[in-house]
């Protein structure tokens, strides 16, 4: 399988503190990663260091996104080329509509009739018209991140945390809204991938990874299959991954 995303030795530093530390890593086309860990381990600092958001200083290490260098490269520009990023705690806009910024963010690749599909899929027709994310519910805000990103179609979609603040009935409408971004409520897409961070796994009933990485202290100490490995944390916490280690 053709590699889409390598990550080289990746060191990062946030407001001079040093969070990853030496990070190698690689995905390929049409693979979805599952990324484990307990809170302050790196898995929001990895996924945002490879959107490129500036707070993230790279102190070392190297980025290649489809065969070329992204490390230096700003947000917009790996926007451009087939980035795409679902925040945990998405901010709120006033003065931009959620149908506003679909119109920005889809630049005429998604007709009206599909964002018009794709919102009623997500239950968010009656939020189409509203200030993004002012006064919605934590779900609303993942459905929102969501449709957006169907909006935009890119080519590796980082997901933090899909199921923060979603209740359960609401999981189920996110797991197979992530299928169908990815492609794979039908035939899979041998050309979309995704990285996914879960703290509870429950997106994994609805999901299917190909692969599992637990994040420690700042860099990847196991991988595996991710049901096998949620098992296990389930089983043990981390202490395992730690004695492991």
């Amino acid at each position: 399988m053709q590699e889409m995303l390598r990550v080289e030795n990746l060191w990062v530093s946030v407001d001079g503190r040093q969070i990853l530390k030496g990070v190698n890593f690689s995905i390929n086309y049409g693979e979805v990663h599952v990324l484990f860990g307990p809170n302050g381990a790196g898995k929001t600092t990895f996924i945002m260091t490879i959107m490129g958001f500036p707070k993230y200083k790279v102190e070392q290490g190297k980025i290649y996104f489809k065969g070329e260098d992204i490390t230096d490269k700003d947000v917009y520009e790996r926007a451009q080329i087939g980035l795409g990023v679902s925040f945990q705690r998405p901010p709120t806009v006033r003065g931009v509509t959620l149908r506003r910024i679909i119109e920005i963010i889809s630049d005429d690749k998604v007709d009206k009739e599909r964002v018009h599909d794709f919102s009623e899929k997500l239950n968010l027709l009656g939020h189409l018209d509203r200030n993004l994310n002012d006064g919605f519910s934590g779900g609303e805000m993942k459905r929102s991140e969501l449709l957006q990103l169907m909006a935009q179609r890119p080519d590796l979609v980082l997901i933090d945390e899909p199921e923060s603040g979603v209740d359960m009935e609401n999981i189920a409408l996110v797991g197979e809204s992530i299928n169908t971004l990815l492609g794979k409520d039908k035939v899979k897409d041998p050309k979309r991938s995704a990285m996914i961070i879960t703290h509870t796994g429950y997106i994994l009933d609805f999901v299917n990874g190909d692969r599992g990485c637990i994040f420690l202290d700042g860099n990847i100490v196991c991988q595996g299959n991710p049901k096998d490995i949620l098992s296990e944390i389930k089983k043990s916490g981390y202490r395992r991954c730690v004695e492991c280690r």
